[in-house]
């Protein structure tokens, strides 16, 4: 008899459009966070493009939980795969492109905004969005999912599935909102360090790939379970291949709005050069005028003897 989790029926081009599935967890959470962010966002300043996003992520998430993402995610490895990607890399993105904070200080009232400043100032605050603990974070938690007993508990028991899905997203939003600092932020990092985090992260996600590649067949017993589909080698292999290369093509977007906000921090760097000389020409108006002799001190005192 087959596992519960596993599921008996091919999948196929008609069967992916065809299956779906009831995951109430994911849906309230989903549904709560949409209405939430709407009633904050209102009044906010955050630009309607960025809501859209927040939205976008949203309605990704629902789908790696109700469509044959979460039906075949216990049957496929490299289905798995695709959903852990997506919900660490692409749904966090899009939310933390919506700048959530923002609109939530801005719903919140002269007292509440006072208490959200203080909170934001806290020792855990600094901690959790220090670009090394950030990275490190969503470096290892792949790492963890996938090469300890993890996986296969995940597999086997659904509450586990549900707490570690709702972790991938929180870790990949703590990472992408505090990389971005579009949200208030505790401290402001310059872009450039998040480039060579960026760098350090595709190294990982290209060791990971390799080792799921050529590494044992994990969690066996659950998938000798399954009748159909590819062998569990080639499986793994298809879903190593998603971890490794997918998960730096859809990094790319990431890496444009890291490299346009460093272009803005460059451009507030020249603004700021711009206003320190014309200050400096304003507090000292006879540098730029007189004779040439009267701006050399020594010539200046001698011919005044």
């Amino acid at each position: 008899m087959l596992p519960a989790r596993i599921v008996t029926a091919p999948l196929t081009s008609a069967t992916a459009l065809s299956s779906w599935l009831l995951d109430a967890p994911t849906l309230i959470v989903v549904a709560a966070l949409g209405l939430g962010y709407w009633r904050c966002a209102r009044g906010s300043a955050v630009p309607p493009a960025r809501r859209m996003s927040f939205f976008a992520g949203l309605a990704l998430w629902a789908l790696t939980a109700v469509s044959f993402l979460g039906v075949d995610a216990d049957t496929l490895f490299w289905v798995r795969a695709l959903q852990f990607v997506l919900l660490l890399l692409v749904v966090p993105f899009l939310l933390a492109l919506a700048m959530p904070f923002t609109a939530l200080r801005s719903a919140l009232g002269e007292a509440g905004q006072a208490r959200f400043d203080q909170a934001l100032a806290s020792g855990a605050a600094r901690l959790l969005t220090h670009p090394l603990c950030a990275a490190a974070s969503i470096l290892a938690l792949p790492w963890l999912v996938y090469t300890t007993a993890w996986y296969p508990a995940l597999l086997e028991h659904a509450a586990v599935d549900q707490a570690t899905r709702l972790l991938v997203v929180a870790t990949g939003f703590g990472y992408f909102d505090s990389r971005l600092q579009n949200d208030p932020t505790p401290k402001k990092y310059p872009q450039l360090i998040t480039l060579l985090l960026t760098a350090a992260e595709v190294i990982g996600d290209g060791v990971l790939g390799l080792v799921l590649w050529l590494g044992p067949v994990l969690a066996p017993a659950h998938y000798a379970a399954r009748a159909w589909g590819p062998s569990m080698r080639l499986d793994q292999v298809v879903g190593a291949g998603i971890i490794w290369i997918l998960g730096d093509v859809v990094g790319v977007p990431f890496l444009f709005a890291v490299l346009q906000s460093l272009r803005g921090e460059e451009r507030q760097v020249e603004k700021q050069t711009d206003t320190d000389l014309d200050s400096l020409e304003t507090t000292e108006p006879r540098a730029a005028s007189g004779l040439w002799w009267e701006n050399d001190p020594q010539l200046r005192d001698r011919f005044r003897r």
